[in-house]
């Protein structure tokens, strides 16, 4: 990045502070992860200059020779990946993925069921302030009050009273397994379309270690990132028969070119996840949950659900006297980063919480495993427990760098870039 240094030396600067902010802090929040050095050489490289308008063999623009061979790469290793029988690569993001789904088959005021926000669904789930809420007419399910999973016997009730149109099944802070199977019995018998946005699971469905929706499903969305370990992107996987309709509704439907830079980084993680390696960092990542969950509850933190399937864990921090953002506050000083979040039934608004969402694809992709989330769960317990006790933070904050010290991240980059 020398010449990016030179010629402007405030960006420079704020690259290589967030690339130390990362390397320096331990990053819990469920939604991150560290992409390759390779996935960052594909975001980074001259692709970004192609307009690639259509798709491969079909565009509208010259010149796309190369980019062709990109995108179909990313394509067939998608679909061997997730045994997809088609798959669009062109999605900016999740959410866009999402609302190409919608507009391919639904009209504005159709009816959608989806999971509520506060119970672990997702903004582009029917929030009222998203594209979601505002087009369509939305009803929710959540969880049983007690046991804080999924409820069907009151999605079956939903779907006998409001006669959906589409059915979407999977979240954003949803710590269970989800049964696709289940879910799919159910829209079949009101011929309701299912949908499944994967997003935060895929990788983990990708590892064969999560219920596969793919069988059960009409249309399945993802992002490229989260426990994939890819660039920020959007992806869509359906059956052959919604193909043209899917490909039409991304292009010219909702977007124009597609990010060739960004397509040629999933088609180099989705390689990736084919390593047996990957399939071990996902096993990994649903031990460190667990262990974490774990230590943390016998500390006497309340854990949302009980536990955790998969990669992320809800904790009620009410039970140490905090709310969700004193506590995401508190751990944010030692460099120990998580969100605020809300729980099953809460009664703080969702800018205070009275949660935190934690987790662990981050961390294990530095390498940390089970004893780490001891260690890790002990220095939260030491900060939440104490709050307001500068030595104990002092005390905290020493151990985080001792162990990203240990578990070091871009360690060559940082130095490349500050010796240029």
């Amino acid at each position: 990045m020398s010449n990016l240094k030179e010629t402007d030396p405030q960006v420079f600067k704020a690259l290589l502070d967030e690339t130390k902010r990362q390397n320096e802090n331990l990053e819990f929040i469920a939604s991150e992860n560290f992409a390759s050095e390779e996935v960052l050489e594909a975001q980074g490289s001259v692709l970004t200059n192609k307009y690639a308008e259509g798709y491969p063999d079909a565009r509208w623009y010259g010149g796309c020779q190369f980019v062709d061979v990109v995108e179909e790469l990313a394509i067939e290793r998608a679909k061997r990946l997730f045994g997809a029988e088609h798959v669009n690569v062109q999605p900016h993001s999740g959410s866009q993925a999402n609302m190409a789904v919608y507009f391919s088959v639904l009209k504005p005021g159709d009816t959608i069921l989806a999971m509520n926000l506060a119970c672990g669904g997702h903004l582009t789930h029917g929030h009222k302030k998203n594209f979601s809420g505002q087009f369509f007419n939305m009803v929710f399910y959540g969880v049983n009050r007690e046991t804080e999973r999924i409820d069907f016997n009151e999605i079956e009730d939903l779907v006998k009273k409001h006669r959906p149109k589409m059915i979407i099944a999977g979240a954003s802070a949803y710590p269970r397994e989800i049964d696709f199977e289940k879910f799919s019995r159910i829209a079949r018998k009101t011929g309701a379309y299912l949908t499944v946005d994967m997003a935060h699971i895929a990788g983990l469905i990708a590892a064969k270690l999560h219920p596969d929706p793919i069988p059960y499903a009409d249309f399945v969305t993802t992002t490229t990132h989260k426990t994939l370990r890819g660039p920020r992107g959007g992806m869509i996987l359906c059956k052959k028969e919604y193909a043209k309709k899917i490909d039409a509704m991304v292009f010219p439907g909702i977007q124009g070119g597609p990010l060739m830079h960004i397509i040629a980084a999933k088609a180099v993680s989705f390689q990736e996840a084919f390593k047996p390696e990957f399939k071990e960092y996902q096993k990994q990542i649903i031990k460190n949950a667990k262990t974490l969950a774990n230590e943390l509850s016998k500390r006497g933190f309340r854990i949302v659900s009980g536990g955790t399937d998969n990669h992320l864990l809800l904790i009620d921090v009410t039970s140490v006297g905090l709310t969700g953002k004193e506590a995401a506050d508190i751990l944010d000083k030692a460099r120990i980063t998580v969100n605020k979040n809300a729980i099953p039934f809460d009664k703080q608004s969702p800018f205070i919480a009275s949660g935190i969402r934690m987790g662990t694809p981050a961390v294990t992709t530095r390498g940390m495993k089970e004893d780490e989330m001891v260690k890790i769960a002990e220095l939260i317990e030491t900060l939440l427990k104490n709050p307001k006790d500068e030595s104990k933070l002092k005390e905290v904050k020493e151990e985080v760098e001792r162990l990203v010290r240990k578990f070091p991240l871009y360690r060559e980059r940082i130095n490349r870039m500050e010796r240029e």
